[in-house]
């Protein structure tokens, strides 16, 4: 696997240069210092899966992921966030972003995030999923309509789980039900909430306290 690491920070780049490059499954790991050097370099590297600061000098992270996604649809980008970034995840999960972690993560976990990523899931870090939920406590929500009195029993169960970081055959597995089961639920739970993909819907369900964790 081919992947760019794209943060204003050199030291952190480095560093996570560093611990990568003793993952037997990475092939490549290349670097840009912000937005716009990573879209200069793009055309000219193979590259899978990027991990993408949000707040970088001369082009965010938002708006490189969306030039980014113009260039190579495929691309599969994780964000990396700080506590506070919480006002951007929506505009990263509308640029194309597939996965959200915290840039004090442990390798393990970087390592997890971007397996699941390139494997075409999504990922959010637990932390992250807390933190939020720690930030949202004490201050009144409004629900959407279709919040989770219109989601069924099932419905709270798979969101639950697809909240914990579950593949849709893991889930099935977890609740012996078919994958199938689960494909069509996942569908209705993104139909229901106007959710473009599974981060967004992560999100969503923080947001309106439909699940805790």
């Amino acid at each position: 696997m081919k992947i760019c690491i794209v943060d204003d920070h050199k030291l952190f780049r480095e560093g996570l240069k560093l611990l990568l490059s003793t993952q037997g499954f990475l092939r490549e790991i290349h670097e840009a210092s912000n937005g716009r050097e990573f879209i200069q370099k793009l055309p000219t590297i193979a590259c899978d899966v990027v991990l993408m600061d949000i707040e970088m000098p001369e082009m965010n992270g938002i708006d490189a992921t969306i030039q980014a996604m113009k260039l190579k649809p495929d691309l599969k980008i994780i964000v990396l966030s700080m506590f506070g970034d919480e006002q951007y995840y929506y505009k990263m999960i509308d640029a194309g972003a597939k996965g959200f972690m915290l840039k004090n993560s442990g390798i393990d976990k970087v390592v997890t995030a971007i397996r699941k990523v390139s494997g075409g899931e999504s990922y959010f870090s637990e932390e992250l999923l807390v933190g939020l939920l720690n930030n949202m406590r004490g201050h009144r929500q409004e629900l959407a309509d279709t919040a989770d009195n219109e989601l069924s029993g099932r419905e709270l169960e798979i969101l639950y789980h697809i909240c914990l970081g579950l593949s849709n055959q893991e889930i099935a597995d977890k609740l012996f039900i078919s994958k199938r089961t689960v494909d069509k639920h996942r569908a209705n739970l993104l139909s229901k909430t106007g959710c473009r993909n599974t981060a967004a819907l992560i999100i969503y369900a923080v947001k309106n306290k439909i699940i805790d964790i």
